[in-house]
């Protein structure tokens, strides 16, 4: 890993601690959501050390029990860990308003794609700077209820 990668992945880290602590301490009345989309914390299993990790993230589609998240990393070359973590264990759990949800994440298929590419990047537009940015494509990752 260089220099630049180290230096993102630090960023990264920060601004997911700050957030989270924020969100926490205030029971998610702060940083809940971003431009009226839900914020969510996303529990994985460490796909090396079997340790639960939390990541914050937008949701940038929800259609009832199904939540849409954007593996971009900010538009990365890399794939972000909480996404490399949900593929060797894809049984995850949510945290959205307040309420905790035991959910199985996938990556949405090519028709899947096709259909919620455009809602994700209208509902955050970023997301399609992100993948000007890089070569790899970005994965959508569909969790459903288990």
């Amino acid at each position: 890993m260089n220099l630049k990668q180290r230096g993102v992945d630090l960023g990264f880290k920060v601004l997911n601690s700050t957030h989270r602590t924020v969100f926490h301490l205030s029971a998610g009345h702060v940083g809940g959501s971003i431009m009226g989309k839900p914020m969510i914390e996303l529990l994985t299993v460490g796909r090396k050390s079997g340790v639960a990790r939390s990541t914050m993230l937008l949701a940038p589609v929800v259609d009832g029990d199904r939540v849409v998240l954007v593996a971009s990393k900010g538009g990365d070359d890399r794939d972000p860990d909480w996404y490399r973590n949900l593929l060797a264990h894809p049984d995850v759990e949510l945290t959205m308003n307040g309420e905790q949800r035991p959910m199985r994440a996938r990556s949405a298929n090519l028709e899947e794609e096709g259909e919620l590419r455009p809602r994700v990047e209208k509902s955050y537009r970023s997301y399609a700077s992100y993948r000007e940015r890089t070569t790899r494509d970005i994965p959508l990752v569909i969790c459903e209820p288990r």
